[in-house]
This record gives C-alpha cells, structure tokens and sequence, in this order.
C-alpha cells in the first residue's frame, strides 16, 4: 500500500530544520505495530502469519532504512528551557520527522521516527535508543489513550539487530511516534532567541492552520493571515494564543485525573497541541503525596506531581514572551494585552480543577462548599500515604448497591470516616448518577510503575511478547473489570521506595 506523505513542516524553509536521512541499521525487525492506530491513519498492511513481505516493508520503513514514497526527512530546531536553564539550541537530536499524512476525517498526523541516527541537533549523542525505552512509549501512550488523556502515540517498534550503549550494552530500537504535530513552546523560542521575526509569523501562520483553523473563519476580511509578505495581525496571534492556552488546560487536568507525572515538562516538551510529549522519566503515582517526583534529573522536584499546573502556567508565560513583537512594537503594550488572557488562564485551570476532583467524587455541578469537602479528603489522602487509583474506585464501589459496600477495603471506610458521611449526604439526591459519572471518570486500572518494569524486563530478556500484550489489554479498558484487571491492581510491595525514571528514548 502507498503512505500519502506530505512535508508541510520541511516546506516552511531551512530556518526551521535539517534535512537529513535517517542512519541505516544492521536487521530490522517489526516488534510492534498498533494496527488500530493505522487503522485510523488509512494504513492498511497484511500482517497475518501467512504473509512476511508487509512486515519486512514496515520493518524498513519505520526503521529509516528505506523512505517512504514522498518523504523528505528532517530533523526539526527547537529551543527550550529545561528545569528553569534556557539552552536555544535543542533539536531533534535522534528524531527523524518522516513527513504528514492526512486521515478520512481530514485531521493531519505527523509521523516521526525516534531512535533514527545523529542530526546537527544531537549534541554529541549516538543519535539511537534502546528497546526499553521504546516499549516504555509504547505501553504507556497507549494508556494515556485508552484512559482519555490527550497524547502522542506510537505506531510501530521495530528492532535494529544493533546494541546501544549507556552504563553497558542494550539492544536497539526505532519507535514511530505520531502526533498532531511536534511543534512545541521551543519551537517558538528558537526563533525568538534568534530575534527572527519573520520566521515567527511563519510559524503562528501554519500553526493556526495546521491546528485552530477554525480561527480563519473568524477573522473580519480585513484581517491579515497568511499573505505573500507573510504578514500577520495582533489580533490572530491574540486568537492563537488563547487557543493554545485552551488547549493545556484539559491537558495537566487529565494528568491530575489519573494520576500521571509528566517528570520532564520543559518548555521543548510542550506542545501547543496540548498533547502529553515525551514518555521518558515519566511514572503513575501510586501512594498520594503531592510532591511525589520519580524522574532522576529533576533533583530540585520542579515537576512534581503537584506543580505541573504552575509549571504549565509558567511554560505558557514563556510562549508569550516569544509572540511580544507581533502583537506591538511596544513591549509594554504587547504585555498589557497578554496579561488578561494569561489571568484567565489561571482562573481556568482554578475552576475546571474543581469540576474534574469534584466528578471523581460524583459531583457533576460543584457548588459552595465542595471545594473543602475535596480539600479535606486530598489531605486524609496524604496524611495517611493513601493508594491514589483505589482510593477513588474503592469510593465508587461504595455507590454500588450489589456489593453493599462488603467488597470495599475496611482500612478505607476506618480512615474516611468522619469524610464518608458528609460526602454521602452531598450526592444522596442522585446516587445513580453519581455512580456513572465516578465510573467513567476513575479507572480500575493504571500503568503502575513496578508493573511497567516487570513487563519491560521480560520483554527484553526474552523477546517474548505474550505477557506485554496481557497488559496491554488490560490497560486499553481501563475504566473496565477484566478477568486480568486485577492482576495489575495491587500497589508495589515497597511503596515505590527509591524507584526512578530515566530520559531513555
């Protein structure tokens, strides 16, 4: 079959990456295709026993040794601030940007293989990954899908018969990741380090219409977009702005929802999408605290799980730094017309932080008064060093009438009791609905850290894939109990005590 590649992001000009090959490799190997997600792309290959040749073409395609008709690689530039320290040249360092396809429903995807070799942008790296960082992705993209949260995912992991080193040896790995697009707060920040303007209205321009085209139709004709001298009006980067800013809200509130610590939320890994970026020294928390950090390299805690909506706010504050100079020459200016949408950022993410703890505990409409009742149950949570996921499944199993709360852990209903009764009263008038709407909104089931592990160790000692895909099963019904969902229930035996996440793809 033949993949309709376009190179919307190369055809932006030189400013905005390199062109460059992906580096071969020795044997590719097809270890993993998501054939749901080709389904949804307009992919269609035969990958039953019978037939090796689509497995052998995909293995080539995804590994970069062979391009895909129409695909014109690039490694993309990017700045960013990592942990507070600006560096403004970043890049695509072991990422080639394949090109982008466009699905039946007219949404456009960029597919990007990881793991692809060296680029100007790779700062003395090899430019490869390892298996396990590779299956990392995988698994846990296809859980924040299934669990609701917006995300990249992954296509395909494909071996390449070749060792990486780190602290010793690995085998390697190629994983395709696809994503509305890769344009992120960086992207911006590297051109305004540059002070290249003109580069920047290129790229407010095709942001709006790659992702809010919606914003051209409510332009006055008047309105300046995207002419031939690639000029631009205040008030269109005005509208993108808050359309970006719309989209992260949702965003760190799905995280918060289920647990997730993005553990590396610097501004090169935060997309204007509003899509989760970057699966490395991520981790699920399992025992609520929140200042729960398992990421190595963020030794000062700046992306613990508690702080991701402050740090949000702040990656945001640096995305307006960059679009000052297209909104007024004046910078006091630009700054006063930045600030409110900024202020209504913060009120945002106040008030749909309400509303999303408040549906955990059944409550659809918040009213005065909910707000402490979530407060204090967050505070019996941490005091106590409560499992986060069970807490919120063991309250909706409460709200089950069939298990007249027999089924529920007893140390639960003794630490929640002076809680229990106040919250029963708040939602007696509609406990069915209250029921439905906790289901749908608490999974029975996470990525749990040591399960994770476990699953990637196996899988790399013996190549054997039976168990990987057991749990991914389950973690692609999350909100549903399996006949394997318990399996992957339990907490680590030893609390996640000195468990840490690593940068690894």
């Amino acid at each position: 079959m033949t993949i309709n590649l376009s190179n919307s992001y190369r055809d932006l000009g030189e400013s905005f990456s390199q062109n460059i090959l992906p580096d071969p490799v020795a044997q590719p190997s097809l270890l993993l295709w998501n054939e749901a997600l080709a389904q949804t792309l307009g992919l269609t290959f035969d990958l039953t026993p019978n037939n090796e040749s689509d497995a052998d073409l995909l293995a080539q395609y995804f590994s970069g040794n062979r391009l895909i008709e129409g695909s014109k690689p690039v490694a993309q530039a990017y700045s960013g601030h990592q942990f507070g320290q600006f560096n403004p040249q970043l890049g695509d360092g072991r990422a080639h940007l394949l090109g982008d396809v466009e699905d039946a429903q007219g949404q456009r995807w960029d597919i990007q293989l990881k793991g692809s070799g060296v680029s100007q942008f790779s700062r003395q790296g090899d430019g490869r990954c390892a298996l396990g960082p590779a299956l990392r992705e995988y698994i846990m993209s296809e859980a924040m899908f299934a669990l609701g949260v917006p995300t990249t995912r992954c296509l395909a992991v494909v071996t390449t018969g070749q060792s990486v080193y780190r602290e010793r040896p690995f085998a390697g790995a190629v994983v395709t990741r696809i994503a509305t697009s890769h344009i992120r707060v960086g992207t911006f920040q590297y051109f305004s380090a540059r002070g290249d303007t003109d580069s920047l209205k290129t790229l407010v321009n095709y942001s709006i219409e790659r992702h809010f085209p919606e914003l051209l139709s409510e332009l006055a004709a008047d309105t300046l977009i995207a002419t031939e001298d690639n000029e631009i009006s205040s008030e269109e980067v005005l509208n993108f702005f808050s359309a970006v800013l719309s989209k992260q809200v949702p965003l760190v509130l799905s995280w918060l929802r289920v647990g997730f610590i993005h553990g590396v939320m610097n501004t090169d890994n935060t997309t204007i999408s509003g899509e989760t970026i970057d699966y490395g020294p991520c981790a699920m928390m399992n025992a609520y605290h929140a200042e729960t950090v398992f990421s190595s390299i963020d030794r000062n805690s700046r992306y613990a799980f508690g702080k991701q909506i402050s740090i949000m706010q702040w990656n945001m504050t640096r995305l307006a730094e960059t679009l000052l100079p297209l909104i007024d020459s004046d910078e006091d200016v630009a700054v006063a017309q930045l600030q409110p949408l900024l202020a209504q950022f913060h009120q945002d993410f106040e008030e749909n932080y309400l509303r999303m703890m408040a549906v955990k505990i059944g409550i659809d409409e918040p009213e005065q008064g909910d707000g402490k009742l979530i407060s204090e149950l967050i505070a019996i949570m941490q005091k106590n060093s409560m499992d986060y996921t069970k807490t919120f499944t063991s309250l909706t199993d409460v709200l089950t009438d069939s298990l007249n709360g027999s089924l529920v852990e007893m140390p639960l209903l003794s630490i929640l009791s002076e809680w229990l009764p106040r919250w029963q009263t708040r939602i007696a008038a509609f406990k069915i609905a209250a029921h439905e709407l906790m289901v749908s909104n608490n999974p029975v089931v996470i990525p749990r850290n040591h399960h994770v592990e476990a699953i990637l160790a196996n899988t790399q000692a013996t190549g054997d894939l039976t168990a990987l895909n057991q749990f991914l099963a389950v973690l692609r019904q999350p909100y549903t109990r399996l006949d394997n969902t318990e399996k992957y229930q339990d907490s680590p035996a030893n609390g996640d005590e000195n468990y840490h996440t690593f940068c690894g793809t």
